[in-house]
């Protein structure tokens, strides 16, 4: 099973950061209000980066470490990607 951390845009411009093993699927998730908490009044959200984790505990570290970092640091991150 291969892990995937990744991004996403909200509506409202946020940033959310997560972890999962199938991203088609849980973006659907996300998008028909039954994703995370965060995102249910934030829909539709976009894809806005995506990295391969080895395994779940690597995929969780770097969670950690991306939700730590401050918006403009997760702007540099994610790029250009239209994230205003």
């Amino acid at each position: 099973m291969s892990w995937l951390l990744y991004i996403i845009q909200c509506s409202d411009g946020t940033l959310y950061t997560g972890i999962t093993t199938d991203i088609t699927r849980r973006l659907k998730e996300h998008n028909s209000k039954k994703g995370a908490f965060y995102t249910q009044n934030k829909t539709p959200v976009m894809l806005v980066h995506q990295e391969p984790m080895a395994n779940q505990s690597q995929a969780r570290k770097r969670e950690a470490e991306i939700k730590k970092l401050t918006r403009k640091q997760k702007l540099e991150l994610v790029g250009n990607c239209n994230v205003a």
